[in-house]
C-alpha cells in the first residue's frame, strides 16, 4: 500500500512545528486514559453455609446474642454491602464537580495548492467555557451535599438492618422459650383424646362428649403448627439478612440483650431527633443540593460566552493574533424551563422533609402508646399466673389422688398453658414495639454526625 505524506511546496516553508505540538498533545492526552479492566459477574449464589463462614463471626456453635446478630448483619448483609458502594459513586461525582470543563484546542494546517501565496497558512485557538466557571462553586457545593446524602441514607440503611436483626433474633428467642408450652398443651389433648377414643370404642361415652376434646385437640394442632412455621420463616428471613443460606442454623442465647429501654427519656430527646435520624439528615442535605440547583439554574441565565486566544497565519506569511469570544444571545432559551423544575425540585423536597419530620415524631409517639398499652395488660396476665399455675398443680394432685375427673383436670391445665401462652405473647408484641422504637429513634446504633449547615462534613 502506497504511503503517504504531507509535505510543503519547494521554497514554500516549513510545516513541522505545528505538527509536531499537535502530535505531543495527542501522546500526553493518551498516556493518560485510564484502562480497561473486566469485572465478572458472580455465577453462584455469595452465600455462606453456616455462622462460622462470615467475616467476624464467634467460635463455631457458639450461641449468639443479639447484640452479636446485629453486628453480623451489619457486616454481611448483601444488600449493605451493595448500598455502601453507592458512596463510591458519589465520591466520584463529587470529584468530577471539582473538575472544570477542559479548554478546546483547535486549529488547522492549509497548504498551498495554487495561487499567488508562498507558504502554507495555518491557525491555532484555545478557548474556555466561562459559564461552566460561573457555576463551579455552587456546583461543587451540590455535589458535596449529595454525597454526604448518600453517606446519611446507607446509615439509615444500616438501622433499618441492626433493627430488624434484632427484632428476628429476640422474636426467635422467646419462640424458643414459648414452644414448649404448645408441645405441652397438644401433647395434653393428645393424651385425653386417645382415652376418650378407647372409652368412645368400649361403648363407655358418646360422640357428642368426645366432640369438644376432639375439637379442642385440632385447634392445639393448629397453633403448633402455626407457630413452627412462623418460627421456620423468621429463621430463613434472618438468615438471608445475615448472607447465610437458608438451611444455615443459628444458635442463639436464651434471653436476649436488648439497649435499656427508657420512654421517659425517649419521649425528651423527640424535639432533637430531626438531628440525629439518618434519613432526616439526608433529606436536609438533598434539599441543600436542590437549593444549589436553583442558584445554579439562575447563574445559568448568564449567556453562554466561550474565551479565548487565537493566531492564524495566511500563504503569504501575514500573522495575525488576538483574542476570541463568542457570545450566545439568549434570544430564546433564557434558562426559564430548568429554573422552573430546580424551583419545583426544591419545594416538593421542602414538603417531603415537613411530612417525614410529622410523621416520624407521630410514629414514635404512637408506638409508646401502644408500649405503655402492652406493658399494663403484660402486668396483669403475670399478676393472674401464680393463680393459675396453682390450680392447675391443685387439679394434678386432686387428678393424682382420683378426687377430680380427667375433664376437669385437662380444663384447669389447659387454662395454665393459655396463661403461659399469653404471656409469651405479650412479651414478644412488647419487645416487638420496644425494639421498633429503639430503631427509630437509633438506640445503640451508627451515629451520623453532622452540623445544622446542609453543606457541614459527616463522619462515622
Amino acid at each position: 500500500m502506497p504511503r503517504f505524506r504531507l509535505q510543503p511546496r519547494p521554497g514554500t516553508g516549513r510545516i513541522g512545528l505545528p505538527v509536531n505540538l499537535l502530535a505531543g498533545l495527542l501522546a500526553g492526552v493518551l498516556a493518560g486514559c485510564a484502562r480497561y479492566t473486566p469485572l465478572p459477574l458472580a455465577t453462584t449464589p455469595p452465600l455462606a453455609p453456616e455462622v462460622s463462614a462470615l467475616p467476624g463471626a464467634p467460635a463455631p456453635h457458639e450461641p449468639l446474642s443479639v447484640a452479636q446478630v446485629v453486628d453480623l448483619a451489619l457486616a454481611n448483609n448483601p444488600d449493605l454491602k451493595a448500598a455502601r458502594l453507592r458512596r463510591a459513586i458519589a465520591a466520584g461525582q463529587t470529584k468530577q464537580a471539582r473538575i472544570l470543563p477542559n479548554p478546546s484546542l483547535g486549529g488547522s494546517i492549509l497548504p498551498l495548492l495554487s495561487g499567488v501565496g508562498t507558504v502554507t497558512a495555518w491557525n491555532i485557538s484555545l478557548s474556555q467555557d466561562i459559564r461552566s466557571i460561573i457555576t463551579y462553586s455552587s456546583r461543587h457545593r451540590a455535589a458535596r451535599d449529595s454525597e454526604q446524602q448518600v453517606a446519611a441514607d446507607i446509615v439509615w440503611q444500616e438501622w433499618l438492618v441492626a433493627g430488624r436483626a434484632r427484632q428476628l433474633a429476640t422474636d426467635l428467642i422467646i419462640g424458643a422459650r414459648s414452644r414448649p408450652l404448645y408441645g405441652a398443651a397438644r401433647q395434653l389433648l393428645a393424651d385425653r383424646n386417645a382415652k376418650l377414643d378407647q372409652a368412645l370404642a368400649a361403648g363407655n361415652t358418646t360422640l357428642t362428649i368426645v366432640a369438644p376434646d376432639r375439637v379442642a385437640l385440632q385447634a392445639a394442632r393448629m397453633a403448633l403448627d402455626s407457630f413452627d412455621q412462623t418460627q421456620l420463616a423468621l429463621k430463613h428471613q434472618l438468615n438471608a439478612l445475615l448472607g447465610l443460606a437458608p438451611d444455615a442454623d443459628v444458635p442463639l442465647v436464651a434471653t436476649p440483650d436488648l439497649p435499656a429501654f427508657d420512654p421517659a427519656a425517649i419521649r425528651a430527646s423527640l424535639p432533637s431527633l430531626a438531628d440525629r435520624r439518618p434519613d432526616l439528615i439526608a433529606l436536609r442535605l438533598g434539599y441543600g443540593a436542590a437549593d444549589e440547583t436553583v442558584h445554579q439554574a439562575i447563574l445559568a441565565q448568564f449567556p453562554d460566552l466561550v474565551l479565548g486566544p487565537s493566531a492564524s497565519s495566511d500563504n503569504s506569511k501575514v500573522i495575525n493574533a488576538g483574542p476570541n469570544a463568542t457570545l450566545g444571545l439568549p434570544v430564546f432559551d433564557r434558562n426559564q424551563g430548568a429554573l422552573a423544575i430546580a424551583r419545583a425540585t426544591r419545594a416538593q423536597l421542602h414538603a417531603e422533609y415537613a411530612a417525614r419530620l410529622a410523621a416520624t415524631t407521630g410514629e414514635v409517639g404512637a408506638l409508646l402508646g401502644q408500649a405503655e398499652q402492652l406493658s399494663a395488660q403484660l402486668d396483669r396476665a403475670r399478676r393472674a399466673l401464680p393463680g393459675a399455675r396453682l390450680a392447675a398443680e391443685r387439679a394434678a394432685a386432686a387428678f393424682g389422688a382420683s378426687n377430680l375427673d380427667e375433664r376437669g383436670y385437662v380444663d384447669l391445665v389447659s387454662s395454665h398453658f393459655a396463661r403461659e401462652q399469653e404471656i409469651m405473647t405479650l412479651e414478644l408484641a412488647l419487645l416487638d414495639r420496644q425494639i421498633a422504637i429503639q430503631t427509630l429513634v437509633g438506640a445503640g446504633l451508627p451515629t451520623v454526625d453532622l452540623p445544622r449547615a446542609p453543606s457541614g462534613s459527616m463522619q462515622r
